[in-house]
């Protein structure tokens, strides 16, 4: 039997969690540098799977299949195609500057002495647990996309939920403006917000995916789509758009999509910024990741049906987010708003059924990844140096911390998509593609391009220069680990930006297969038509 590297791959960082949940209390440093070594050593395996896969093979490689719960036809089945590779890799990447980033964010304020009455040794582990937790959505999100049997998926779509609740909840932003009694109120709103709405979604698939089982009499994703291109699966029309509507409705939540996105800046705003990164640069790429992967794969007539309706939400969410976070006041749910707006656009190109929309869209979802990383991680260490969240806080922090703020313009920068910086290809493509089939829509889906450069630029003037506040006047520059964190995610939006070929060779054949489920092909340009008439008539 060949090698479980999927399996391996998601085990780890699950086994990781396990141990550093088991560091006894007083070890907590020993517990932060266990949760690096197994990230790290995650990130190994992906590069692994990445390097062992090739992107010329079969649709599904490295595959795994074994009966789980037979009675009720439940496979253990995994299998990576290129997008659930550059995925896979993402999430890898980020996790270990999530937990170097985080290195001090779970450590108690005030240490309990053993005298005390409430201190209870065993039990005082909130920095184990964090970190932990880190590592167990890991693992979740790397099976999600390693899942090739529908009812699987399901399983850890869910499950992640549970982890991010406690990391909302229980390790909130120490920013606050309030007391600390409203700041727990606050997070504790954030965190149920976030669980209730993504559970509520879930729910509506689990009715979905039953309703698939009945009609396809298994939960294989390759067997279904097989027996959907030899025509030899009779699911009707209506039944097909129900389905469809099920499992979008939820991938819609977990991405998020106006009008379903309200639980995003609560949650990010309430969070660290390590988790905030987490929560917009990992968990919610599951649901973009699934709507190529099951929507597409599961329903192509039906998603033709309701791409319409779905490209009219992507261009709210564009223009919606840019516009409120403009008129933004906190650092972080500028961010969250900012990737609302972002998501929109991975959306439009999924929907724009081109293989330059998709493409660009796989792309975009590593390259927000990064960029929101890297702004998002240097937002929070100057939230952590000022004690506040709030933009009219700062000024001219450029002159007491240069390496902090040119490090905060690059992501910035990044997020407004900078020709030279990757995400500007991953925006070009989207636009491309959809021009192509709906002009239209492209030219509206610009205006998110001028609004972003609004927000951003107006949030590093009114942070980064002018006078200097009294407050910032003696601010510390970036320490050698935050440098550490950030100098390698600006180094991958410069090397990508220069030469994304190195993505869009693993990526571009998955694509294929996908406008292939739709049967769609990408429209020829008008002019060159024209001139091949012309041509013709000479």
């Amino acid at each position: 039997m060949d090698f479980p590297l999927l399996t391996v791959t998601a085990a780890v960082p699950a086994v990781g969690a396990i141990l550093t949940a088991a560091v006894p209390a007083a070890r907590r440093t020993a517990a932060k540098w266990l949760a690096l070594f197994f990230s790290l050593v995650t990130l190994a395996l992906a590069v692994l799977v990445a390097v062992r896969f090739e992107p010329g093979g079969d649709r599904y490689q490295l595959t795994e299949s074994r009966p789980w719960i037979a009675d009720f036809g439940v496979r253990y089945e995994l299998g990576v195609d290129g997008i659930g590779v550059v995925l896979i890799g993402l999430t890898a990447l980020l996790i270990p500057f999530v937990i170097a980033a985080g290195w001090h964010d779970a450590d108690p304020l005030a240490e309990p002495t053993s005298g005390s009455a409430t201190w209870q040794p065993s039990r005082w582990r909130p920095t184990q647990g964090f970190f932990a937790l880190i590592l167990m959505v890991e693992a979740m999100v790397i099976i999600s996309f390693e899942a090739t049997d529908v009812f699987l998926f399901y399983i850890f779509f869910e499950a992640m939920l549970i982890p991010m609740y406690f990391l909302i909840g229980g390790f909130g932003d120490r920013a606050h403006s309030g007391s600390d009694e409203n700041a727990a109120a606050q997070r504790s709103y954030a965190a149920v917000k976030f669980l209730l709405y993504n559970l509520v979604g879930g729910l509506i698939m689990l009715a979905a995916v039953i309703g698939l089982y009945v009609v396809a009499g298994n939960f294989s994703l390759q067997e279904i789509t097989a027996a959907r291109a030899a025509g030899t699966l009779d699911m009707a029309t209506n039944t097909e758009r129900l389905l469809f509507l099920g499992f979008f409705f939820a991938f819609a939540v977990k991405a998020p999509l106006w009008p379903l996105h309200t639980w995003l800046p609560n949650a990010m705003g309430e969070s660290t910024a390590p988790v905030a990164v987490l929560i917009t640069a990992v968990v919610d790429k599951v649901g973009t990741f699934a709507m190529l992967r099951f929507c597409l794969g599961l329903f192509p007539d039906a998603s033709k049906w309701a791409t319409p309706v779905i490209l009219v939400l992507a261009l709210i969410s564009i223009v919606y987010g840019a516009l409120v976070a403009v008129g933004q006041r906190d650092i972080k749910r500028l961010v969250a708003y900012a990737s609302i707006s972002h998501f929109g656009f991975i959306i439009l190109g999924i929907f724009a059924m081109t293989s330059q929309g998709q493409s660009g869209a796989t792309l975009y979802m590593v390259n927000h990844g990064l960029s929101t990383a890297a702004l998002m991680l240097v937002a929070g260490f100057l939230i952590s140096r000022r004690g506040s969240r709030l933009i009219a806080d700062y000024g001219g922090v450029q002159k007491v911390a240069p390496v902090l703020a040119g490090t905060f313009l690059i992501g910035g920068l990044a997020t407004l998509s900078l020709p030279g910086l990757a995400p500007f290809v991953s925006e070009f493509l989207v636009l491309v593609g959809t021009f192509a089939r709906y002009p239209v829509v492209g030219i509206i889906a610009t205006v998110g391009i001028v609004l972003a450069a609004l927000y951003t630029l107006v949030l590093y003037q009114r942070t980064m220069t002018g006078p200097v506040k009294e407050e910032v006047r003696t601010m510390p520059d970036l320490h050698l680990r935050e440098v550490l964190v950030v100098a390698p995610l600006i180094a991958l939006l410069i090397g990508l930006g220069v030469y994304p070929k190195v993505l869009t060779d693993i990526v571009n054949p998955a694509v294929e297969h996908t406008m292939s489920d739709v049967k769609q092909t990408d429209p020829k340009p008008e002019v060159a038509v024209e001139a091949k008439n012309g041509e013709e008539a000479k």
